[in-house]
């Protein structure tokens, strides 16, 4: 009898129980919720999908930042060749970090008042030996309070020549009224102020000064760097005691640690013992 009712009237119950579940439902609706209960994992599992998907394009975008990555082979062989020096020169900024710079050459405030030639990048480049020294000079200048800033270092021939048209030039007086109020234009050579030959072009000569860590500014030398006049000069009486005691807070140290001064310019110190004593250079800063 269990077997008869279980083969025989239990599926009819079902199916009248089915019917009547379905009953107020049209043929596509109960089509409908068959098929969205009959699947009902589609639903939980399309956030799977998406992350899925996501981890795809995740492996996609890191494979192309692979492919990306790199230094394209041509521009890296133009920044090795801008950046390789001459051997026995270096970057200034690699030796003493600590020093401050203001390429005044790359800009137009300077006495000829434009970019000088040769100057592609407002960096500092020294002879190894001198750069050595001078980070001598920072050690000793720091622990007093001080930080160097650099004017100018290795200056090649080509803007020595600049200055050169430039001094040729008396009709070009743009700049007088700031660097050279009571110089005559046609003398600079005869004074000193210009020459044909530099020892920057050597690579052991340095315009700088330094400034006061604790209030951030320029240390008052008395004049402004390279001004011509008798006011630039060592030894010179235009100036305060106060001034004079703060050039020699530099020229002390660059003395100590192996410089020569040049003696109209309180801001332009020479190693003694250059590396390339008789050698001029005429690469470009960059």
């Amino acid at each position: 009898m269990k077997k008869i009712f279980a083969r025989k009237v239990l599926p009819i119950l079902m199916a009248l129980t089915s019917a009547f579940l379905l009953g107020g439902c049209s043929e596509s609706e109960a089509k409908n919720v068959t098929s969205t209960t009959s699947q009902p994992v589609i639903h939980e599992q399309a956030p799977s999908s998406t992350l899925a998907n996501s981890t795809v394009v995740s492996k996609e975008v890191e494979s192309k930042e692979v492919i990306d990555t790199p230094t394209d082979p041509i521009k890296e062989d133009i920044i090795e060749k801008k950046r390789k020096l001459p051997k026995g020169f270096v970057y200034m900024d690699e030796v003493i970090p600590a020093a401050k710079s203001e390429i005044r050459y790359y800009s137009d405030y300077n006495f000829v008042g434009k970019r000088i030639d040769g100057y592609k990048a407002p960096i500092a480049i020294l002879a190894s030996d001198a750069a050595k020294a001078l980070k001598a000079v920072s050690d000793e200048v720091e622990k007093k309070g001080y930080t160097l800033l650099i004017y100018d270092a290795y200056r090649p021939q080509k803007a020595v020549n600049h200055f050169i048209r430039w001094a040729k030039d008396s009709k070009d007086t743009k700049m007088k009224d700031i660097f050279y109020p009571a110089v005559d234009k046609t003398k600079v050579f005869k004074l000193g102020y210009v020459a044909s030959k530099s020892g920057h072009s050597r690579g052991g000569t340095v315009d700088l000064t330094i400034i006061d860590k604790k209030t951030g500014e320029i240390v008052d030398m008395g004049s402004p760097y390279d001004f011509f006049g008798d006011i630039s000069s060592h030894g010179t009486k235009l100036i305060t005691s106060e001034q004079t005691a703060n050039r020699n807070i530099l020229k002390n140290a660059m003395v100590k640690h192996g410089f020569r001064l040049y003696s109209k310019e309180w801001w332009h110190y020479t190693l003694n013992k250059e590396p390339f004593p008789n050698k001029y250079f005429d690469f470009d800063v960059e």
